[in-house]
């Protein structure tokens, strides 16, 4: 498939839900997660992680979203859902490459073997440390067995979350979470500051856009490099940008990807909700020059539109 035809595939189902907003403004306190619902993001977009989206019921804002559901849960809380659950295998020394391996197993209590291809790969897997300032995209390869395999290094000691994308043959999109623990001298760092800015080697990312209650909000994120627009993003894993938002607390995921678009940078535009009130860390990894880079911020999810933070630096990986 040319990379024309894959980008077209993404321009279904772009808007992919949290349920409240996600604004980028002045910090307040996480709320728990409740129940969550889908919400359209508008026309051209429709639902693309299933389970991924909804959001918290909050009184005196009925009016501003929709109500929530029993049934769904933000992704990546649980580490068994809808009959498949993530199994790890591997333990993991701190600082050391491990050549880490899971399965998932199925509602027939086997290890899965049979996965369809998303964004070129049969599986995504997240890890990011439990304070939210370590982050990494890999994509492990099969056995014929149903065993996963990624080299995998966790810098630093503390308690991990990996997170298994992926689509089973003939089922339904599906994340799953499990705790990962690298042992040592643990020092949780504080979540970075709000920003709109992040700066990744020689490159800038400023992050333009407030989501507001009940509907999903434009998140328009501008490449630069030394100054200049960059305008020849390279396509990576068909697209040309993937993003991450993770909710701080309990680690809720939503993986989005960018609406369609025949310009390569330097804007990448997303459309996402977030599950409730609270700070969340988003990660922007895009490719060029041959290479993948991320661009970290933290954002504040808000029930009214929120003031724009100050332009301060992320410096990210």
């Amino acid at each position: 498939m040319n990379t024309a035809a894959k980008l077209g595939s993404y321009a279904l189902g772009l808007a992919v839900v949290f349920g409240g907003a996600l604004g980028v403004g002045n910090l307040v306190g996480p709320e728990p997660a409740a129940g969550t619902a889908t919400t359209a993001a508008g026309k051209g977009h429709a639902k693309g992680n299933a389970g991924d989206e909804g959001h918290a019921g909050d009184e005196g804002h009925a009016a501003e979203s929709e109500q929530p559901t029993q049934s769904d849960t933000p992704g990546g809380l649980q580490v068994s859902q809808n009959g498949y659950t993530l199994n790890p295998i591997t333990s993991i020394t701190t600082g050391v490459p491990t050549d880490f391996k899971f399965t998932v197993i199925g509602p027939d209590g086997k290890p899965v073997t049979n996965y369809q291809v998303e964004h070129d790969k049969k599986m995504h897997f997240i890890v990011a440390s439990r304070d939210l300032t370590s982050f990494q995209h890999v994509h492990p390869e099969l056995t014929q067995d149903g065993t996963w395999s990624v080299k995998l290094t966790l810098p630093k000691a503390g308690a991990y979350r990996g997170f298994a994308d992926f689509v089973p043959t003939d089922g339904e999109k599906i994340t799953l979470g499990a705790d990962l623990q690298a042992a040592g001298d643990y020092r949780p760092e504080p979540l970075p500051h709000v920003s709109r800015t992040a700066a990744v080697d020689d490159y800038t990312v400023n992050l333009a856009g407030d989501l507001v209650p009940g509907r999903a909000g434009k998140l328009t994120l501008t490449v630069s490099k030394d100054g200049e627009p960059v305008t020849d993003l390279e396509p990576y894993l068909g697209a040309y940008g993937h993003l991450v938002a993770l909710r701080a607390g309990d680690l809720a995921y939503l993986h989005v990807h960018p609406e369609e678009s025949e310009q390569a940078g330097p804007e990448v535009t997303f459309y996402a909700q977030a599950p409730s009130r609270g700070d969340y860390r988003l990660f922007l990894d895009f490719k060029h020059e041959g290479k993948v880079r991320t661009a970290s911020f933290t954002a504040t999810a808000t029930l009214s539109d929120g003031h724009a933070p100050s332009a301060t630096h992320d410096h990210s990986h």
